[in-house]
């Protein structure tokens, strides 16, 4: 009994610790790469934490998101200029605008 609490403490823990990983990465990437235009609007963005801008592509889904940002749509080239990014990079960035934009 006291191992499989201890299991699944420790799964926990290790997941919220990847999280929190993916998070940073996610931040890292916008504060280098996305932030130039995501931060301030430049060339018609949507500027993270504008609520009112995000919301019709956030409801598109991730899927339609992420298809943006790996080919780039309007203004914004592909994979926002990230091009030693892998999916995963771009996706953490992806939801670190989405989730300081909710």
């Amino acid at each position: 009994m006291k191992s499989t609490v201890l299991c699944a403490v420790g799964g926990i823990l290790l997941a919220t610790t990847v999280m929190v990983c993916a998070e940073d990465k996610g931040q890292e990437i916008y504060d280098s790469k996305c932030k130039v235009c995501h931060g301030t609007g430049a060339a018609g963005a949507p500027k993270v934490g504008d609520k009112e801008a995000w919301a019709p592509r956030i409801a598109t889904g991730t899927d339609s998101l992420m298809n943006s940002v790996i080919n780039g749509k309007n203004a914004m080239p592909p994979k926002g200029t990230c091009m030693d990014c892998s999916d995963e990079d771009l996706k953490a960035a992806m939801n670190y605008m989405i989730s300081n934009s909710e």
